[in-house]
């Protein structure tokens, strides 16, 4: 059992620590700051609340002091000497009153300056911490920025990675492709595969059918050139012919002409 619980810690801890972000921690702890710098400067004001409302009671215990005084010593002017009394003895009692309540005011006054103080330094630390935080996250940015940068360059990054592995795989393919294809040519050319369509031939079969579809060319040739020959000789022997009838009936003729004459 302290063995799984030590693994599962470590997991937990292992996979807690890809997930944070130390800027999202910064912003944390700086937002942390300046909730505990808004409780000290509540408690400033609580404080000082405290106080104002003691100075009120003060002014008012001191006004009632000086009322009764006056009091007395009319009561005192007109003989009523119990009357001078009693306003002095309640004037007394105030007094007591006006001293616990200046005492209170006095530590009222001094916790108020201690905790003006305490947010005093407390506001230039947040902002000293304000000012860190920054140029952490800024010095962060700028560094996994160059890491993502240097990955992309070298091919070490998923993405890259995972476009490399395709790159590759589409080579590897196209490369088997090419290697069938050309399996397949040499196979049909050699005749080790039969063609259904008849187009393709091997070598030796498209040697001998242009040898002879040639050889038909040339005696087709040869044939169009005897039948062109045998028509010219033909024509002029008929000519030929044609002359020699049209010619006889004028030569013998042209004697009897020449006798004539």
């Amino acid at each position: 059992m302290k063995r799984m619980g030590m693994i599962f810690r470590a997991k937990a801890n292992k996979a807690l620590d890809r997930a944070e972000d130390p800027r999202e921690t910064l912003d944390y702890s700086y937002q942390k700051q300046l909730e505990l710098l808004q409780k000290v400067r509540r408690g400033v004001a609580d404080v000082a609340t405290s106080r104002k409302r003691l100075e009120l009671q003060l002014n008012q215990l001191q006004g009632q002091s000086s009322k009764l005084e006056d009091q007395g010593r009319k009561a005192l002017a007109l003989g009523r000497e119990d009357l001078a009394r009693e306003a002095l003895s309640r004037r007394a009692a105030l007094q007591q009153q006006v001293a616990d309540l200046e005492t209170q005011h006095t530590t009222l006054q001094g916790e108020e300056e201690k905790l003006t103080l305490a947010a005093q330094r407390l506001q230039a630390k947040v902002d000293a911490f304000r000012t860190k935080k920054e140029t952490i996250k800024a010095t962060y940015t700028a560094a996994q920025a160059q890491t993502r940068i240097g990955e992309a360059f070298s091919g070490i990054s998923e993405e890259m990675g995972d476009v490399g592995l395709a790159i590759q795989r589409a080579e590897d393919k196209t490369q088997q492709l090419q290697a069938r294809a050309g399996a397949i040519d040499e196979l049909l050319a050699s005749g080790a595969l039969d063609d259904p369509t008849g187009t393709a031939k091997d070598d030796i079969a498209a040697e001998l059918d242009r040898i002879s579809g040639g050889t038909d060319v040339e005696l087709e040739l040869q044939r169009m050139k005897a039948e062109l020959a045998g028509g010219s000789s033909s024509s002029q022997q008929a000519i030929e012919g044609g002359a020699q009838d049209g010619a006889s009936p004028s030569q013998q003729s042209s004697p009897h002409k020449f006798d004539k004459q």
